[in-house]
């Protein structure tokens, strides 16, 4: 009998300038999600951080003014193209808002950007109306196998927009 392969384990390194109380809910959740992907990536960087840096980055990088909720930044790949290392940069005052206006927990908030800038590592990409429509899915089911629930398809039962360019998720991913 062949051995069974080894699981990927991840390197999950958080930090928080704001939004910190929310980091062992986050690491508990996005290991687990880890475990369900099996992704090559090995080493992610989650970094919740404030409107003024969020807004900095965002125009840094995407040469867009203002805050947005997540940036994806790939750091390293393996001999095939797999994006093996990440950092994911989470906007917590965006999480407060949002979750206001969708009517959500703030943490569940936070891990739905979270794990969105990880779907991006891991080569979903949500750039054209059939890929946000199976990227936003795919995060509703992982949500609902890590016991959070889905937290992005109450939007699609709201009746507003999912134009991925003027949807809910305005990720950045660099």
């Amino acid at each position: 009998m062949p051995p069974v392969p080894k699981r990927q384990s991840l390197q999950l390194e958080i930090t928080a300038r704001i939004g910190g109380a929310h980091i062992p809910f986050l690491r508990q959740k996005l290991l687990a999600a880890h475990k369900l992907l099996r992704p090559p990536l090995k080493e992610l960087s989650v970094a919740l951080v404030n409107d003024s840096t969020m807004s900095k980055l965002h125009r840094q990088y995407m040469s867009i003014p203002g805050p947005t909720d997540v940036l994806t930044f790939p750091i390293d790949e393996d001999a095939h193209g797999h994006i093996i290392s990440g950092e994911v940069i989470v906007c917590v005052p965006e999480a407060r808002r949002q979750a206001r206006v969708m009517g959500t927990a703030v943490p569940r908030e936070l891990l739905l950007y979270a794990l969105h800038g990880m779907l991006h590592l891991c080569s979903c990409d949500d750039r054209t109306a059939a890929g946000f429509q199976v990227m936003h899915r795919t995060e509703d089911q992982i949500l609902k196998r890590l016991g959070v629930g889905p937290v992005f398809a109450p939007l699609a039962k709201s009746g507003r927009s999912m134009n991925p360019r003027r949807g809910r998720v305005r990720n950045g991913d660099v």
